[in-house]
C-alpha cells in the first residue's frame, strides 16, 4: 500500500542536499522552479520501495497545487509529477547506468493536472496509483511512452462514472527537460479523454487530436488540464471537427496505428486438417509452435498495449515518420528495423506460401479492419493484429512495404504463426466498399462474415466466446 506523508524534497530545502540522490536532486530542481511557495508537498510514497521487492515501481508522486493561468484561461488545477522512471539512484539499484549522454532510466517522468472541484483543499490520490499502474507496464515490458502516445483503459480513470476512460500523453506545458548525472529527463504528461477521443487518436494520430483538445477550454485547453466530469466529448461540443479535422486528416497523413493486441485467429484453407504444417495446429492445436525470439521481439516492439504509438520502429521494426524529420516523407514503408537489415525467417521455422485463408477476430478488432485498410494500407503502410491468447500474429502490407515475406505472387505467407497478407491498393478498395458496417462499434449480430472467392480470403468477426474457448 502507498501512503501520504510529507515530501522528502524538505529537507533539500533545509540545506541538506547531499544527503539526497542527484538524480532526485534534479527532478525537486525542476519542481521548485515552477513551485517555489510548495516547499513541502504532499507525496504518495511507496512504503516497500520496488529495489526491496516492492510492486510500485515509482518511489514517489509528488502533488502541487497549481494557480493556473487566467492570461490563457485556464482553471486552478493538481499538478501530479512522478519520480521513479528515471534513474534517481546511479548505482544500478533500479536502472542500469549508462552514461550522461543518453536517457535516465527510462528517460521521462510522468505528470498528470486534474482540475481543482470547489472546496477541494487536498489533492486526490486516485491519480498516483493510476501512474503506478502505468510505471508497472513500463517496467514490465521495458517499453517506453513518447509525446502523442494513447492509452486505451478502458475505465474511468477514477473508478467513477465519468466518460474519462482512456489517456492520451504530450509534453508537460510547464516542465523542461532536466540533464541529471545519470542522463537527461524529460516529463510526459497524462491527458484523460473519452472513449470517442480515443479512437479518433487511433484512427488519425494522437498530435492532431491533442491539438484538438488545445482548442477547446472544456476539454483541456492549451494546458490539457483533465475535468473527470467533463460530459462532452470535442466531437459533442463541435461536430464540425470530425469531418473538418480528423476525417481530413487520415486522409492526408494515415493512422499512426500501426498494431493492436487482439482477439484473432487464422487458418489456412489450402491444406487439409490433418497436414503437419496446417495453420490450424498453431492456432487451434494443444501444443501451438511458437514464434521465434527475433520474430516475437519485433512484434513486442510494436504492441504497447493498445498504446502502439509508433514512437520507435514498430510491428515488425519499421522506421516512424516521426524520427524521420530529416529526410524526405515517402509513402513506402518498410519492414526493415532501424539497426538490422531486413526480417530473416528463423532457420528452423520455414516460410510457407499459402493458397487460401480465413481470418478470424472478435468485434473489437473487426471494427479496426477499416482503418487498417483505409488509415494504414492506402498510405503504403502495415497494420498488425496480435493475439492476446497465444503467439498467432496477422499483418495487412501493401504493395509499397519493403521486407514483407508476402509477395504480390504469393499475398498469403506464414512464418510460423505469423501470418502476413499482401494487399494491392485495388483489392483494399473493393474490400473498404464491403467492409463499410464494420466502421460502427454498434454492429449488428454476429457472426458477420465477408469472402473474396477470387482472391480466396475469407473474414469472420466473431463473439469474443468464440476466442475464450480453447478451440477457437
Amino acid at each position: 500500500m502507498d501512503e501520504m506523508r510529507p515530501s522528502s524534497g524538505a529537507a533539500a530545502h533545509l540545506g541538506l542536499a547531499s544527503l539526497f540522490p542527484p538524480g532526485l536532486q534534479a527532478i525537486y530542481g525542476e519542481c521548485r522552479r515552477l513551485y517555489a511557495d510548495q516547499a513541502n508537498p504532499l507525496q504518495v510514497t511507496a512504503i516497500v520501495k520496488y529495489w526491496l521487492g516492492g510492486p510500485d515501481p515509482l518511489d514517489y508522486i509528488s502533488m502541487y497545487r497549481n494557480v493556473g493561468c487566467p492570461g490563457q484561461d485556464v482553471p486552478e488545477h493538481w499538478h501530479y509529477v512522478s519520480l521513479g522512471l528515471s534513474d534517481l539512484y546511479g548505482d544500478n539499484r533500479v536502472h542500469e547506468f549508462t552514461g550522461q549522454e543518453g536517457p535516465s532510466g527510462f528517460g521521462f517522468e510522468l505528470t498528470f493536472r486534474l482540475k481543482r472541484e470547489a472546496g477541494e483543499t487536498a489533492p486526490p490520490t486516485w491519480p498516483a496509483e493510476l501512474m503506478q499502474g502505468l510505471a508497472r507496464y513500463v517496467f514490465q515490458s521495458e517499453n517506453t511512452f513518447c509525446s502523442g502516445d494513447h492509452i486505451s483503459w478502458h475505465s474511468p480513470l477514477d473508478n467513477s462514472e465519468s466518460r474519462i476512460q482512456h489517456m492520451l500523453l504530450t509534453e508537460d506545458p510547464q516542465m523542461l527537460p532536466v540533464q541529471t548525472p545519470f542522463g537527461h529527463v524529460s516529463f510526459l504528461q497524462i491527458v484523460g479523454v473519452c472513449t470517442e477521443e480515443l479512437q479518433a487518436a487511433q484512427q488519425w494520430n494522437g498530435q492532431g487530436i491533442l491539438d484538438l483538445l488545445r482548442g477547446v477550454h472544456i476539454a483541456g485547453g492549451p494546458w490539457l488540464i483533465t475535468d473527470m466530469r467533463r460530459g462532452e466529448t470535442i466531437f459533442d461540443i463541435d461536430p464540425h471537427l470530425q469531418q473538418e479535422r480528423v476525417d481530413k486528416g487520415i486522409e492526408t497523413d494515415g493512422s499512426n496505428l500501426s498494431g493492436v493486441s487482439a482477439k484473432c485467429a487464422w487458418d489456412d484453407l489450402s491444406r487439409p486438417p490433418e497436414d503437419e504444417d496446417d495453420s490450424r495446429s498453431i492456432c487451434i492445436g494443444s501444443q501451438p509452435r511458437r514464434l521465434s525470439d527475433k520474430d516475437t521481439e519485433q512484434i513486442r516492439e510494436a504492441l504497447r498495449k493498445g498504446l502502439e504509438i509508433n514512437s520507435k520502429s514498430v510491428l515488425p521494426p519499421i522506421s516512424n515518420q516521426r524520427h524521420s524529420h530529416d529526410r524526405p516523407q515517402s509513402r513506402k514503408d518498410s519492414l526493415e528495423s532501424e539497426s538490422s537489415a531486413a526480417i530473416v525467417p528463423h532457420e528452423l521455422v520455414r516460410t510457407r506460401q499459402l493458397e487460401s485463408v480465413h481470418l478470424k477476430f472478435n468485434q473489437e478488432s473487426g471494427t479496426l479492419l477499416p482503418l487498417c485498410l483505409r488509415g494504414r494500407l492506402l498510405h503504403g503502410r502495415h497494420f498488425t493484429y496480435k493475439s492476446i491468447n497465444g503467439d498467432t500474429a496477422i499483418t495487412f502490407v501493401s504493395t509499397g512495404v519493403e521486407g514483407a515475406f508476402a509477395t504480390e505472387e504469393h499475398p498469403y505467407a506464414a512464418h510460423g504463426p505469423w501470418l502476413q497478407i499482401l494487399l494491392t491498393e485495388e483489392f483494399v478498395e473493393l474490400m473498404l466498399a464491403e467492409i463499410q458496417d464494420l466502421s460502427t462499434r454498434e454492429m449488428s449480430k454476429l457472426p458477420k462474415e465477408y469472402s473474396w472467392p477470387d482472391k480466396k480470403l475469407k473474414i469472420s468477426v466473431l463473439p469474443d466466446t468464440v476466442f475464450d474457448s480453447p478451440l477457437q
